[in-house]
This record gives C-alpha cells, structure tokens and sequence, in this order.
C-alpha cells in the first residue's frame, strides 16, 4: 500500500442525458466545483448529437466526492428507492443549506429537525430522482 493512501468510497450517478444539468445544481447547492469530461473527444463510439453529454463528472465539497456521468445511448436508467447520498455535515448551518438547497424541487420525505439521538437529519429525493439523507450531530 502507497504511504499516504486512504481507502475512498465515493458515490457514482448515472443520468439518463441530464449530468451535466445535476451536477451543476448540486455545485451551486454544495459551494462545490465540478470538472466534466464529455464524451467527445474520447475513444468511446458515440453518435454526434451524443458527443457533448458527459462521460465522466466529478463534484467536490468539503472532504466530499461525488462521481457521475450520463448513461451510454439507448441504456435505460431508474432510480431505485434503497440507494441515498449521505451527507455528515460538519455544521448545523451547512446541513441546513445542503438540505434546503438539494431538496429543491424535489421530494420531502422526513423534514430536516431535530431526531431521537440527538442529532438533525432529514432525507429527500431531489428533482433528479436521486435520493439524499443530510445529518448533522454535535460532537462532545
């Protein structure tokens, strides 16, 4: 093992030809910065009204890193109900705009306040069909 390195698991979307579309309102909502790499340019066969979606997209916020890209032409995508991006904020005032941000237009589905152990969450689907939980707990 390289000195130095650290294990990473980092979430990967895929978008049915909206990436670009996502990760900049999710830029906007995290204070992030995204870098999209499009499929033009390379090696993979696409055809031309296809060549400006996104191959590869990478969104970066706090220690955060969120991968995405379109799907391939033809490739159907659905969003499943048991996957969530969760987010640990490292103030209640961060948590507050991720969760007040991300969330708009999209779906509510637990309030973001105050829990049973102790700590403030909230979950949502946003307006991509992604599903996201925003936590926020004090440390002592």
């Amino acid at each position: 093992m390289a000195v130095g390195k650290k294990t990473q698991l980092n979430p990967y979307l895929t978008f049915p030809g909206n990436c670009r579309e996502a990760l900049e309102f999710y830029k906007e909502a995290t204070n992030g910065q995204v870098e999209n790499m499009p499929f033009e340019g390379s090696p993979v066969d696409v055809p031309d009204h296809y060549k400006q979606h996104v191959l590869h997209s990478t969104l970066r916020f706090g220690h955060a890193v969120v991968m995405a890209s379109d799907s391939m032409p033809g490739q159907e995508i659905v969003f499943g109900n048991g996957n969530y991006i969760s987010i640990a904020a490292e103030s209640l005032q961060l948590a507050e705009r991720y969760f007040r941000k991300l969330s708009a237009g999209g779906h509510i589905l637990m309030p973001f306040e105050k829990t049973f152990w102790g700590g403030v969450f909230g979950m949502f689907i946003d307006k991509f069909g992604v599903g996201w939980m925003v936590n926020f707990e004090e440390q002592s």
